[in-house]
């Protein structure tokens, strides 16, 4: 298929615009360039009219289908709240693909979400990188698993381990809970090397939530931690640090005071949610001057909705509320495509346009961050989303 007489914002690394251009594609991106090479049109490509053409939106850290739509208990699938090291639970046995808020982020351009488990537990499990729109089953609508291990620092965990009157209540207890559990790991993926190159030397006793983390601990995912507060931060790269993991900070609600010291670490972070009200002490410093701020340092960032906080098809209206509070229109379209994209680890297939990437497109007559504007296409892996 074609869409035609558009003008694209590739996000490449050259930030290469087409004023008047063309995209072929099928599941996968086969070429972009200008109308003056535009192949042969046919009734069934997609005369865009002058509109606006975009890599699909990216939420890096979402929780679509795992508080099901108006489900409550039933549905409510996020926190395993009985165990405070889960690493072992996994996003894909907990997202249900057929949520209704699926459909509604596809509708609104967003075409990869990055879900998981919640943040009841210091060690909460592993996180997906999904279409939002495709297969039924969950398993072929997977881009990358595991996308990362998730971590909680600060009052999530202290509220729900103190209302249980069990450990961790504590900051201290939270850290020492992630620490105890990635020593342990880190002692069974030693012997597991061990056996590997020494085939007489025994096997360590199976342990699922060490092998979970044995990817981690191999540079293969990064460590999302939980943060509001700017100590719980400095304690989550005091940890990835002692573990030589590869740290993204999530929420990060106080890192506009701290921007300077997470852009000498090269920390990226998630901020978000934009659109929200400041419901608990750690989020005192919420401003939606945040995006703005990190930008200036040279931080890297990524927006997301942290679904169902915000609903998932709000992500544009949250990267245009950041332009309201100081970044720019570029900045903001950055941070819900490739910026997130690179942060998450999926920037092989998705959040920009260019050749042989999936062919994840969103395009809109008017500003996508304009909250009458909807998109007037959308595509996900090539097909087009039925509105």
């Amino acid at each position: 298929m074609i869409v035609y007489n558009v003008r694209i914002y590739t996000l490449d690394k050259a930030n290469t615009v087409y004023e008047n251009g063309f995209i072929e594609f099928d599941e996968k991106i086969l070429r972009i360039g200008n109308m003056g090479d535009c192949p042969g049109i046919t009734d069934d490509d997609l005369n865009g009219n002058g509109g606006l053409l975009y890599p699909g939106f990216i939420d890096g850290h979402s929780h679509v289908g795992v508080w099901g739509n108006a489900e409550g208990f039933e549905g409510d699938d996020g926190n395993e709240s009985t165990d405070p090291s889960t690493p072992h639970l996994r996003a894909v046995d907990m997202v249900n693909p057929t949520d209704q808020c699926f459909t509604e982020a596809a509708h609104a351009g967003i075409t990869t979400v990055v879900c998981g488990p919640g943040s009841a537990n210091p060690i909460g499990g592993t996180f997906a990188a999904m279409k939002t729109m495709g297969s039924r089953r969950i398993d072929d609508r997977i881009i990358k698993f595991p996308a990362a291990v998730k971590f909680a620092f600060g009052e999530n965990p202290k509220m729900a381990y103190r209302e249980r009157s069990e450990s961790p209540v504590t900051r201290m207890a939270i850290a020492a809970i992630i620490r105890e559990q990635l020593y342990k790991a880190k002692r069974y993926l030693s012997a597991v090397d061990a056996h590997s190159k020494e085939p007489d030397t025994d096997l360590p006793e199976y342990d699922i939530k060490c092998e979970a983390l044995i990817p981690l601990l191999r540079g293969e995912v990064k460590m999302h931690a939980h943060c509001h507060r700017e100590d719980d931060i400095f304690t989550a790269v005091r940890i990835a640090e002692e573990f030589e993991l590869e740290l993204v900070i999530v929420h990060a609600t106080d890192s506009e005071l701290i921007a300077e010291e997470l852009s000498k670490s090269n920390i990226p972070v998630i901020i978000g949610p934009v659109i929200c009200e400041r419901s608990k002490p750690e989020l005192l410093s919420h401003s939606i001057t945040t995006a703005g701020v990190l930008a200036e340092k040279g931080v890297k960032f990524a927006i997301c909705t942290d679904h169902p906080v915000v609903p998932v098809q709000y992500l544009p209206l949250s990267a245009g509320l950041a332009i309201r509070g100081g970044l720019d229109v570029q900045g903001a379209l950055r941070a819900i495509t490739t910026e997130a994209a690179e942060i998450c680890g999926i920037s092989d297939r998705v959040g920009s346009l260019q050749p042989g990437k999936d062919a994840d497109l969103v395009m809109f007559n008017g500003n996508f961050y304009d909250v009458l504007e909807v998109p007037a296409a959308v595509f996900v892996d090539g097909k087009r989303v039925k509105f």
